[in-house]
């Protein structure tokens, strides 16, 4: 946390401030993120963060307004990181400060994609009805703004799959069926518009991102039979982070585990500590599928390597 109503320290070089260079390191700094590179992103935020404040806080008008736009990123991602490692509260100052930097920046599209962050922070802390709100406000916004580009419909869909969250979680499936089907409809504009110069930079949204929340949703509403349905023969795009692909594995073995077929819970399992085996160990649903599997009545070939390698006691 940086202090407050301080102006940000001049370093004797104002030039070594680059926009295009600190865009760069954010970019890369959410590709940490999604692969769970958690410890070193920690170690990276503060001096990004600095040199946000920094950047917003020079130059010109235009070159005030981009160092916003820059600082509003860090700190949505810093918000993210918080709220993965269950600190929403920090999480959520965090976001209001990216608000607000998102505000003073020339990006109308950075204020509604913080909003979705904000959204999940609720979710995180059962304030359904808040997360609820917030995201079908901002979609409704940004579809009447700007369903012209594709970043504007990336950040429409993210925060409709948001919602749908929401709704699922309060208990009102069909209403969050419906706006996933909305959704998915809606990728379909996607392959007419030009894509976004790097989209790491903005809310993740495709097809196959739409399709993995049906099935986490699926999961999550007991429907184990339908996520097994959904997730069936997927093929995911190349660009869909692999934090995604590893959500998408856990709810598959839940989904598995849900109905009884242990052999390929552990298998669906084996497979994500191969590919994303730092997102396994952060996981608690991992934690909690494996426990459920050893202390039910098979227990597959594979499964005593994975209880140790999440540290669970046998």
């Amino acid at each position: 946390m940086p202090p407050l109503f301080a102006p940000p320290p001049v370093p004797s070089s104002v030039e070594a401030i680059s926009l295009g260079l600190l865009r760069a390191e954010i970019s890369e700094a959410w590709s940490l993120y999604h692969d769970a590179q958690f410890a070193q992103l920690m170690g990276l935020l503060p001096g990004i963060i600095a040199d946000g404040r920094l950047a917003a806080a020079v130059g010109d008008a235009d070159d005030r307004a981009a160092g916003q736009a820059a600082l509003s990123k860090a700190l949505q991602l810093t918000g993210h990181l918080s709220i993965r490692l269950g600190k929403t509260d920090l999480a959520l100052s965090s976001l209001e400060r990216a608000a607000s930097a998102a505000d003073a920046s020339a990006d109308p599209l950075l204020s509604p994609m913080i909003y979705n962050s904000v959204a999940w922070a609720y979710q995180r802390q059962n304030r359904l009805d808040d997360a609820l709100n917030l995201a079908v406000n901002a979609a409704d916004g940004v579809e009447r703004d700007h369903a012209n580009t594709a970043e504007g419909v990336r950040v429409w869909g993210g925060l409709l799959m948001s919602a749908a969250t929401s709704s699922a979680r309060s208990g009102d499936y069909d209403t969050a069926n419906d706006m996933m089907l909305t959704a998915e409809r809606g990728t379909r504009r996607l392959s007419t518009l030009p894509a976004p110069a790097d989209g790491r930079m903005v809310s993740v949204f495709s097809k196959s991102s739409v399709r993995i929340e049906r099935v986490r949703l699926a999961v999550q509403h007991a429907r184990p039979d339908d996520a097994l349905s959904l997730a069936r023969g997927m093929r995911l795009a190349p660009d869909i982070p692999p934090s995604w692909r590893t959500w998408l594995l856990l709810d598959v073995a839940r989904a598995y585990t849900d109905v009884g077929d242990a052999e390929n819970a552990v298998r669906t399992l084996e497979k994500l500590k191969r590919v994303a085996p730092d997102w396994m160990r952060h996981h608690t649903l991992a934690v909690s599928i494996v426990s459920d599997l050893w202390y039910g009545r098979a227990r597959p070939t594979g499964l005593r390597a994975l209880v140790r390698f999440l540290g669970l006691v046998e």
